[in-house]
């Protein structure tokens, strides 16, 4: 018997569905009216046409002449630098391969930029990640807009990149699109030691070589980063949202297993375009019902908090309006089910082979907390997802996955969850609307009551702590880090020293209008702050001394000063020079951070937003 659908996944559901109705109703009118009348090349002039296929194989050519098989574009986040994305330099001539062998033919159609937070942090470029999302949709929709396809591969992992193909993608929604990922690195140096290593060093306990040491055995060879961050988080939802084959988010690269997940994707496409009679345009999948099972599954895992914005984005792009206040009453309800660091001390290969997302999926269909009726590039609903691939003989096929967890301490069932909510709640306040994500955040520290110490800039924050000027209680309020100040940097190298000082027993916690992504951890962070500071948000009215609480509890976020005085108060901090972000390509984005929206709307170019 089917289990009845949860009163809040229901009711969360249908306001979305009411919400998005003209938006939702315009963007299926314009896809479908792309879908019926085909790829372009059917239609393009001679000298169009013979651009296309110029550089084909002889064989390709008379296809595409003819337009006889289905064209399955490539579009590749390649490059040898970030260890994720360089399994990718062979995907598409093995790619390639399996689209022929399934009756279709397949072109490179583009590349896009592919930039790595864990190399930028506290620099210059990470000015430019959350923006180079943006980029990295409209450098899709060039590789797309040659019109000359019939379906499309999109090969990528990592923070902005797998949401800017999928927002991409969604603007050639009448294209069936599979997302082919690459798989984690093999374990290194265990988390705990990781964390421990850093912390040393942010208290002068150990040289940068022993750190730089700890790192390497962390961060070793091929593929993902194994922590549960925003990379990790983009294949869960790719998975959840039925874009990936199932099973496939975290096979590790290089393996037999990953080598038969490609192979099997570039077949499948081949089989869910027009020319087979099942077609499944990815605009069609991404529907109301599939981004609310993507917050149900962020939340059960504890995902990263950078999806509170690229969902809302990912949304936007297929005409769906989804709001923080959603995703927080999905949070209230929806168990959390995993422990992956972060959020505790596993890695995402511990948490694949304890059961991983398969198991995952299964318990919260059977608690009704997701919804099955959906389309995927499976062609079926989301119970296939509950099933793992296998090899016998060399010959890829899917059977039934893990019924319970073979690690409770990494995964857990929804009768017995580590958590009875999903552990991301929204603070509002006179401060403004926040997001926490509490689910690594032990109970104790949930309220903090502190004094503020005024920041606008991390450097200064540290070099504050490396003075030793914070051995106290504190809320650090980190501001001008927001999309229109400075392109929403990730403000990763907070964390060490605050789980230091948190350590040696002081209250501490961070109200900031930045990023901390899903590499926060320990210390409650109320983060992308809403209006910004250089928006004119209250924030940054704080000065050095106010009382602020930061409650995960209650949901606020409170500035102890009074209505009229924060109303007289000026707005302080730091001159928004353009003068002052010029270099490392900086100035190249100024247009940007002068169209970009508010967080709470997906900190996105595209419609903008009131700030």
């Amino acid at each position: 018997m089917k289990p009845a659908l949860h009163p809040v996944l229901a009711e969360v559901t249908a306001r979305i569905v009411e919400r998005s109705g003209p938006e939702r109703a315009a963007y299926l009118q314009r896809i479908r009216a792309s879908a019926d009348s085909g790829p372009a090349r059917r239609r393009l002039g001679c000298a169009n046409l013979a651009h296309g296929f110029a550089a084909a194989e002889p064989a390709e050519t008379e296809a595409l002449r003819r337009s006889a098989k289905p064209n399955i574009a490539i579009v590749s986040a390649y490059n040898d630098l970030l260890s994720a994305h360089q399994p990718f330099e062979t995907y598409p001539a093995q790619l390639k391969k399996s689209v022929i062998r399934a009756g279709g033919i397949a072109q490179f159609a583009g590349g896009v930029p592919a930039m790595c937070d864990g190399i930028t942090q506290g620099r210059n470029g990470m000015q430019l990640s959350l923006f180079s999302r943006d980029v990295i949709a409209m450098s899709t929709a060039i590789a797309l807009s040659h019109d000359m396809f019939d379906g499309a591969l999109m090969l990528g992992v990592c923070d902005k990149i797998v949401p800017g193909l999928l927002i991409g993608a969604l603007s050639f929604g009448h294209l069936p699109t599979i997302f082919v990922p690459a798989g984690p690195m093999t374990s290194g140096l265990p988390n705990g030691e990781k964390v421990q290593v850093r912390q040393l060093y942010a208290e002068g306990k150990v040289s940068r070589d022993e750190l730089l040491d700890a790192e390497a055995a962390s961060y070793h060879g091929s593929g993902t980063c194994t922590f549960y961050g925003t990379a990790n988080s983009n294949q869960l939802l790719m998975e959840v949202l039925g874009l990936h084959l199932p099973g496939a988010s975290f096979v590790n690269p290089g393996t037999p297993m990953r080598e038969a997940l490609t192979d099997a994707a570039g077949r499948r496409i081949v089989e869910i375009t027009a020319a087979s009679g099942t077609l499944a345009p990815i605009g069609e999948i991404v529907d109301e019902k599939a981004i609310v099972n993507a917050c149900v599954a962020l939340l059960a895992t504890g995902g990263s908090t950078n999806h509170t914005l690229h969902l809302v984005a990912i949304a936007r792009a297929a005409g769906i309006t989804l709001t923080w206040d959603d995703l927080s009453s999905l949070s209230a309800v929806v168990p959390l089910l995993a422990r992956i660091y972060p959020n505790g001390s596993a890695d995402v290969n511990h948490f694949h082979a304890a059961g991983g997302l398969a198991l995952v999926i299964r318990e919260l269909l059977g608690a009704g907390l997701l919804h099955e009726d959906v389309t995927t590039v499976m062609g079926e609903g989301l119970a296939r997802y509950t099933d793992e691939p296998a090899l016998v003989d060399g010959v890829l096929h899917w059977q039934d996955g893990p019924t319970r967890s073979l690690d409770a301490d990494v995964v857990r069932g929804t009768r017995d969850p580590f958590a009875p909510d999903g552990g991301l709640r929204i603070l509002d306040g006179n401060l403004g609307r926040s997001v926490i994500k509490t689910s690594a955040v032990k109970d104790e520290h949930r309220v903090v009551t502190a004094p503020a110490r005024v920041f606008d800039d991390q450097a200064d924050f540290l070099a504050a702590f490396g003075a030793d000027e914070l051995e106290a209680d504190l809320v650090a309020v980190l501001r001008y880090q927001g999309p229109a100040a400075n392109g929403m940097p990730e403000l990763h190298k907070l964390t060490p020293a605050l789980g230091v000082l948190q350590d040696r027993g002081f209250r501490v916690a961070v109200v900031t209008d930045g990023r901390m992504s899903g590499a926060s951890g320990k210390v409650p962070a109320a983060i992308h702050l809403t209006p910004e500071a250089a928006a004119g948000g209250p924030i940054g009215k704080v000065v050095d001394g106010d009382l602020v609480t930061v409650d995960a509890v209650a949901g606020t976020v409170h500035l102890h000063v009074g209505d009229t005085e924060l109303a007289d108060r000026p707005v302080t901090g730091r001159a928004l020079d353009d003068a002052e972000w010029v270099g490392t390509g900086r100035d190249l984005f100024a247009g940007l951070r002068a169209t970009v929206g508010r967080a709470d709307q997906g900190a996105s170019v595209f419609g903008g937003g009131a700030r």
